[in-house]
């Protein structure tokens, strides 16, 4: 497997257990739609979160948030649409980020809540 991969499959799980050690309920993991794949949709009271999770083992070239393209935002958007009307959801939607940086013994982990706000 390609060490970008392993990165990445890492990062995921670590956003996982913050997410479910923080009351939020796991629905779907690695959800795709035609050419879009949501990393992680979870839910929390009566809010449908997507969450987009970038990993990366060092800030030398940004943060990890940084590196969330405007198209990646509009697929990801795409994918949780059709989400929410397949399964005839009546939630409201958030789109998070959750950036982490791994460091030889340790990660630094951000939740970027509502991140497309600001884009």
């Amino acid at each position: 497997m390609a060490e970008h991969n392993e990165l990445g499959e890492i990062g995921e799980q670590l956003a996982i257990d913050y997410l479910l050690k923080n009351g939020y309920q796991i629905l779907e993991r690695n959800y795709r739609y035609i050419k879009a794949e949501v990393d992680i949709i979870a839910l929390k009271e009566n809010t449908l979160i997507a969450v987009e999770v970038k990993t990366r083992s060092s800030n030398y070239f940004g943060n990890p948030e940084d590196f969330v393209s405007k198209k990646k935002i509009k697929l990801l958007v795409f994918a949780v649409d059709h989400y929410v009307v397949q399964r005839d959801l009546d939630v409201n939607v958030r789109f998070d980020i959750i950036a982490i940086t791994l460091e030889k013994n340790s990660h630094k982990l951000e939740h970027l809540e509502d991140a497309f706000l600001y884009f």
